[in-house]
């Protein structure tokens, strides 16, 4: 056998996660699973691996230089570089098993070859649902809905759900004769929060030669300011006499309305006429959400409407509205506002293996606990109870049980609070009941 060991390593772009990471990362994942079926979405999954046919010319160039792609025996295949993509061949392949409307949720790793940078890898989650078969307002605003619930249940209480439409800004452009210049104007406009007024107006006019008066009211558009309701009135002389631009003012007050009925907070759902990136893609509502303590993290949570998902794949038009929640983004500002604690275990609690003739009694007391609702490891060796005090400290657990021959006589157990090392004893004869209620209570 060869003395030569091989060094262990990740690739660039790529990493493990440990289980002080992984933990908080698959509790969200499970939040927005969890709210996702509430709304009636369903699961679905695809292959990692697609025809590269399928992939290519989907994205953009950049995105078809990122893929991986490689020949296997005969065919030419890829791997996935998002889930919308597999979702459109997914939907053309099976639409008559599924039926319209069809609601899912997507949940997996998507990979791009591109270069790693701070907070950006060549593999990464993504977290999608999306309704398709239906240009019903009643699916825009759903998705808006799933937006507020889903921060909340991950534990956000301020954030702004910011929200345009492709329609008002597609209107304004045809009125003030720019509609053929939409992309660079566009594109300047994104920059408006980063460089200014000026700059955006002179990098606009050097794009499309418009004039001040032309540039001016795109501006005015892009700056109007104040809460959701003070802006649709504000938009009204300016989407007035061009069908686009009105019919998209309306759908934003639907969508204002019905959340204002079914009571939203106040202040939560804003309309925001300069989100303008995501615009080559959607075609009515777009949708943006920030953490109010950490906006330079950009968007955690962005989709909007479109027309036609699926087609270059099928002649059935099949018009969808979806978001997708930045997963990875996320956690890094959850982290930052110390919002995920630091265990590196799934478990409540560590029963001491105080003594090891009484290994059946422990693994009896952790199935009644576990039975009772908590996540219970037992110690594997009697060692000194420091050691096992230290394992318990160093993985997180949120309390230590202790039972010898004392409190097995008695029918007790001591429960310590590794927090701040309050302890008590506690009774057993219930089978465990007492126990994982005071757990839960100190758990809060």
């Amino acid at each position: 056998m060869s003395d030569s060991l091989i060094t262990p390593r990740t690739m660039s772009g790529f990493r493990d996660f440990l289980p002080e990471m992984m933990i908080p990362r698959e509790r969200l994942m499970e939040t927005a699973r969890q709210v996702y079926r509430k709304y009636g979405f369903s699961p679905i999954d695809t292959p990692t691996l697609e025809y590269a046919e399928i992939l290519t010319g989907k994205g953009s160039d950049e995105t078809d230089r990122q893929m991986y792609r490689f020949q296997h025996g005969k065919h030419d295949v890829a791997m996935r570089f998002d889930l919308t993509v597999p979702l459109a061949r997914f939907v053309a392949q099976h639409q008559n098993e599924l039926g319209m409307p069809f609601k899912r949720y997507h949940i997996a790793p998507v990979w791009r070859g591109e270069r790693p940078q701070a907070g950006r890898y060549r593999e990464f989650a993504q977290c999608d649902f999306d309704t398709i078969g239906t240009t019903s307002i009643a699916s825009d605003i759903e998705i808006v809905m799933v937006i507020n619930d889903l921060m909340r249940a991950i534990g956000f209480e301020k954030f702004s759900i910011r929200m345009n439409n492709r329609k008002v800004l597609n209107g304004v452009l045809e009125k003030s004769n720019l509609a053929e210049h939409s992309v660079p104007v566009l594109r300047a406009l994104d920059k408006l929060a980063k460089i200014g007024r000026d700059k955006v107006k002179t990098e606009m006019a050097e794009a499309t030669g418009a004039s001040d008066e032309q540039l001016d009211q795109i501006l005015m558009l892009a700056e109007i300011k104040g809460t959701a309701n003070e802006v649709l009135e504000q938009l009204v002389p300016l989407c007035s006499g061009n069908e686009l631009a009105e019919q998209g003012r309306e759908e934003l007050a639907q969508i204002v309305a019905a959340t204002e009925a079914v009571g939203f907070p106040e202040g939560t759902l804003s309309i925001d006429v300069s989100i303008a990136r995501g615009l080559d893609y959607y075609t009515g509502t777009i949708v943006e959400t920030f953490l109010d303590d950490l906006p330079e993290f950009g968007s955690v949570c962005s989709g909007g409407r479109y027309d036609n998902l699926a087609q270059l794949y099928t002649k059935t038009e099949l018009p969808g509205i979806g978001a997708s929640l930045g997963l990875d983004r996320l956690l890094a500002a959850m982290e930052k506002l110390d919002m995920i604690p630091p265990v590196k275990t799934p478990a409540d609690v560590l029963i001491v293996f105080f003594d090891k003739s009484q290994l059946h009694y422990y693994l009896k007391l952790a199935q009644d606990l576990r039975a009772a609702g908590l996540g219970v490891e037992l110690y594997p060796d009697a060692k000194k109870l420091n050691k096992q005090y230290k394992y318990a400290d160093r993985r997180g657990f949120a309390a230590t049980l202790i039972a010898g021959g004392d409190e097995i006589e008695r029918g007790i157990v001591q429960v310590k609070w590794m927090a701040d090392g309050t302890q008590v004893e506690l009774p057993v004869a219930d089978g465990g009941k007492e126990i994982a209620e005071w757990i839960k209570n100190q758990q809060g």
